[in-house]
């Protein structure tokens, strides 16, 4: 039924026959959880992102703490502020929120064609890997690892169940549907988890004592009907989780490409951080052959540990897509923009001034 692997793939016996394999992936608690990255002194406290309680302001996001005592999003700063005498109310740091969506979906991008739905979620599809289960373990782990930021993922055969299956074990759930398990894992569930499933159909399905999923697809089509004409066949599909949606991706070519690594702890380590740009020259060469694209321009990105940002940038004569130029460049970038002993709390690696190569050079082994 639903599993939840740890992050060292746990339990490998695969799931058969995933014709399909559509990957959910939801940041917890995005904007708080960002906040922290950058504050960890607020961790563990209840806290939300939102507007200020004598301005009318409305709670964005809210940790797992304030959400214990009964705060939630879209609800009243002021109403929050009298659930909980000791919350703290910090504003939606934009620029940090978008800068951290945008690390995720690159990351989310290597593994498939992406649907970004929000800055802090997306659909992956998953289809043409061998082993959709081990993928999605993967970019759970992954996405924790390199952006320093939770998620909860939800793999299924549809879009409907792997959303359903990322908000079950929240904060940090990962939960896998196998084919053919959707509409066992669906039907103790509520019909207002489906999608396209409102409050008002809510009632109006609980008006004929129908309140789980599974009571919905087993109910009678004619008593659907009467109530709801032309939709009860699809309400009764949905309830099983038949859902026959693709992933849409938005095809184009890239601006630039780019990886990023937040440390846990500030780094002042220069063979650390050399590893490190290492790595994401590697990963931001494979992105560029995977699109077939080359590179004019190499740039890094800088934070230093307190909170300072910049990017520094050089323009090559010949296009690359090859790790090592990209690597190089990048090493000389930052050598000559880091203070020796200076810690750093974020580095990147992009490339951008991108193009289609006119023609790939032949490349040979002596």
């Amino acid at each position: 039924m639903d599993k939840n692997r740890d992050a060292d793939g746990g339990d490998q016996t695969p799931f058969s026959d995933w014709s399909r394999a559509v990957l959910h992936v939801d940041m917890d608690a995005f904007y708080v959880n960002v906040h922290i990255m950058d504050h960890p002194e607020d961790a563990g406290r209840p806290l939300v992102v939102g507007g200020k309680p004598n301005e009318r302001g409305v709670v964005a996001s809210a940790s797992y703490e304030a959400r214990q005592v009964g705060i939630r999003s879209a609800m009243p700063t002021s109403s929050a502020a009298r659930l909980c005498p000791n919350l703290k109310i910090v504003p939606a740091n934009w620029e940090r929120i978008q800068e951290c969506s945008h690390q995720v979906m690159e990351i989310l991008a290597e593994y498939g064609p992406l649907e970004q739905i929000s800055v802090d979620e997306a659909y992956i599809d998953l289809s043409e890997w061998p082993d959709p289960e081990t993928a999605a373990v993967r970019i759970w782990a992954e996405v924790r690892e390199r952006s320093q930021l939770p998620c909860s993922v939800g793999l299924a055969s549809s879009k409907l169940v792997a959303k359903v299956a990322s908000d079950h074990d929240k904060p940090e759930g990962c939960t896998l549907i196998p084919p053919g398990g959707e509409a066992e894992f669906l039907a103790p569930l509520p019909t207002r988890v489906i999608w396209g499933i409102g409050p008002r159909t809510a009632e109006q399905l609980a008006g004929l004592d129908i309140n789980t999923c599974g009571q919905l697809a087993a109910a009678k089509i004619e008593s659907l009907r009467a109530v709801f004409g032309s939709q009860a066949e699809s309400l009764k599909r949905r309830a099983r989780g038949v859902d026959s949606r693709e992933v849409q991706t938005v095809r184009g070519m890239a601006r630039s490409i780019s990886q990023e690594w937040t440390f846990q702890h500030d780094v002042a380590d220069p063979e650390l951080l050399i590893a490190r740009m290492e790595k994401m020259s590697n990963r931001v060469a494979r992105s560029l052959r995977k699109r077939n694209l080359i590179a004019y321009t190499i740039r890094v990105k800088f934070r230093w540990d307190d909170f300072t940002t910049f990017t520094r940038q050089r323009t090559v004569e010949v296009g690359t897509d090859d790790a090592n130029v990209i690597f190089q460049h990048a090493t000389a970038i930052w050598e000559e923009n880091w203070p020796q002993g200076k810690r750093m709390r974020l580095i990147g690696v992009g490339v951008s001034k991108l193009e289609k190569p006119a023609s790939r050079q032949l490349e040979f082994d002596f």
